[in-house]
């Protein structure tokens, strides 16, 4: 179809017909009303064609905007060749040309899918075009009505898939576990054909797969173009370098990918889906998806793909940060940050140090805990007051051989959460000799790369300088629940499911300390001492890894006759 050209395929008729027809297409005055998917004909252009198998072939090339069908064609007869026609013609509209004015052989060509019925005697320049024009609009309508509708089926589907998917992220425990239930959800029977999760190898941009579904699929993933050929990249590896969904089928295939659609095409199938699966700074793989039918993705909502991977990024990531918890040895990475300009690394040349333990987010920036030796208290002020990395300095122990310290500063303010998205965390913090030092404790299942490349997202002059694997001294989460057990008193425990089941934590809370307190029968004094204690208790099980097994025997009992009730 030409831009700004009208092309009306004539099937049947003979030359003086052909001439006909043309002349009325020449007279008509109401050509430019015909809209063709945006654009406006000034000029029509007449193919005739005199046999069926000949009509069929010019349909097949697709330059067509409207078929003219005379019932007579000497090839066929009448309605067997409309049929064939109109199943060819998918939505290119047909108005049916004959010489008889037989209004029951119009109904009836128009029942069986024509747009109009004209009888060629009648035929005027006006009335070829309006019903050229009729004809064109009701086959555009029908096809959004089409599109709009497999659209509809797809996100359906799409939905539905998404939905089960989530039950399986949420049941399964392991990584591997979850990317299997991801293809074999996908290559149901309402599903697609094939579908594999894999990966990319950042420096080959080589492709290999995790999980494949089903097994007897004869689709080699890693086949085919390297990624590096300009004549044959490969969609799953564009998806994740820009991490954006990538589409490869029949009529919509970029160029670049024309050398692995036919290796899709020659394997079976019409259409294929890459989906990048990540989450925040990290991308874990691909979803590759492949399907015999070659409009599989035309209907599908890219959205909705693309959301499909970001649940399947942010399920990994959790099974990674559950992991990261429970793991009993992990990677130990040591960076270095070029920072001597600033004050508080440059005055550590002195000989005095700075250890960080704990680095807490808060809305003020960041929370640092440590120590410091080898320098008075009011020196250190004054070097934190010209320190672009100190935002606010509290000592927090009296002076010794050394100090605790509490310091707020923007250093880490988004690198701290971005790692603690992936099970990452930064452990130790350290200023001493003129460095600035930290550490970042990573799960040993992760890929310490991926971490790196965090890292240096945040902090550009960030140099890695030591790895190692080690043993985790902190005591499992499962320690929490037997502090519960043992470690609390039989007061302390009692005090704590009180206030929990009377809604004491609840915000805004459904009683005060004081009705608990007369709940047990207890003064708020009494309740007050076994709530805080508990609490300690608790939180050194978590943070500190405390132990403390006396239990006394009996329960309200005071262990200090003269303490309060």
């Amino acid at each position: 179809m030409t831009d700004e050209a009208l092309d009306v395929l004539l099937l049947g008729s003979g030359p003086a017909d052909a001439r006909r027809v043309a002349e009325l297409l020449e007279s008509g005055t109401q050509l430019n009303r015909i809209e063709l998917d945006g654009s406006v004909p000034d000029r029509s252009v007449l193919h005739r064609e005199s046999t069926l198998e000949a009509g069929l072939r010019r349909l097949s090339d697709g330059d067509v905007d409207v078929i003219l069908f005379d019932l007579g064609l000497p090839d066929s007869d009448g309605f067997d060749a409309l049929v064939g026609v109109l199943e060819a013609a998918d939505f290119t509209p047909v108005v049916v040309l004959t010489d008889r004015d037989d209004r029951d052989l119009g109904i009836q060509a128009i029942q069986e899918g024509a747009r109009d019925y004209l009888v060629k005697g009648d035929l005027t320049g006006d009335l070829l075009i309006s019903s050229i024009r009729y004809a064109v609009e009701q086959a555009r309508q029908e096809r959004e009505r089409v599109q709009h509708r497999e659209q509809l089926e797809a996100l359906n589907r799409l939905y539905g898939i998404s939905q089960d998917i989530v039950h399986a992220l949420i049941t399964e425990p392991t990584r591997e576990g979850l990317e299997r239930a991801v293809c074999e959800r996908l290559v149901e029977p309402d599903a697609y054909d094939v579908a594999w999760v894999g990966e990319v190898n950042r420096a080959t941009e080589q492709l290999s797969s995790r999980e494949f579904a089903p097994a007897d699929a004869e689709f080699d993933v890693v086949s085919g173009p390297s990624a590096g050929d300009a004549d044959g990249e490969r969609p799953e590896v564009e998806a994740v370098r820009t991490r954006t969904v990538q589409v490869v089928q029949d009529g919509e295939t970029p160029p670049e990918f024309d050398r692995c659609h036919e290796e899709i095409r020659a394997a079976g199938y019409r259409a294929a889906a890459a989906i990048p699966v990540a989450y925040g700074n990290i991308c874990y793989g691909v979803v590759a998806i492949y399907d015999e039918s070659p409009d599989a993705f035309v209907s599908t909502d890219r959205e909705s793909l693309s959301r499909l991977g970001e649940i399947i990024g942010h399920a990994i990531a959790a099974v990674e940060r559950r992991d990261a918890l429970t793991s009993d040895t992990v990677f130990q990475l040591t960076f270095s940050l070029e920072r001597e300009a600033d004050a508080l690394v440059a005055a550590s040349t002195a000989g005095w140090r700075l250890d960080v333990a704990r680095l807490i987010g808060a809305d003020s920036g960041v929370l640092a805990y440590g120590t410091v030796e080898g320098i008075e208290k009011q020196e250190l002020r004054g070097i934190a007051e010209r320190s672009q990395l100190v935002d606010g300095l509290r000592i927090l122990s009296p002076e010794a051989d050394g100090y605790e310290v509490e310091l707020t500063t923007g250093w880490g303010e988004k690198l701290v959460p971005a790692l603690a998205k992936h099970g990452a965390l930064v452990t130790a913090l350290t200023v001493a000799d003129g460095e600035f030092r930290f550490v970042v404790e990573v799960p040993s299942e992760r890929d310490k790369h991926q971490i790196v490349d965090i890292v240096h997202d945040h902090c550009a002059d960030a140099t890695l300088r030591a790895q190692w694997t080690v043993a985790r001294d902190d005591p499992a989460i499962t320690d929490f629940h037997l502090a519960f057990e043992n470690q609390l008193t039989e007061k302390q425990r009692a005090v704590l499911k009180a206030a929990y089941h009377a809604g004491y934590f609840d915000w805004p809370r459904k009683s005060t300390g004081e009705e608990v307190a007369d709940l047990l029968g207890v003064t708020q004094a009494t309740f007050s001492e076994h709530f805080r204690g508990a609490e300690r208790t608790l939180f050194e099980a978590v943070f500190e890894g405390g132990e403390d097994d006396g239990v006394p025997a009996s329960p309200w009992e005071p262990s200090d006759p003269d303490a309060p009730r």
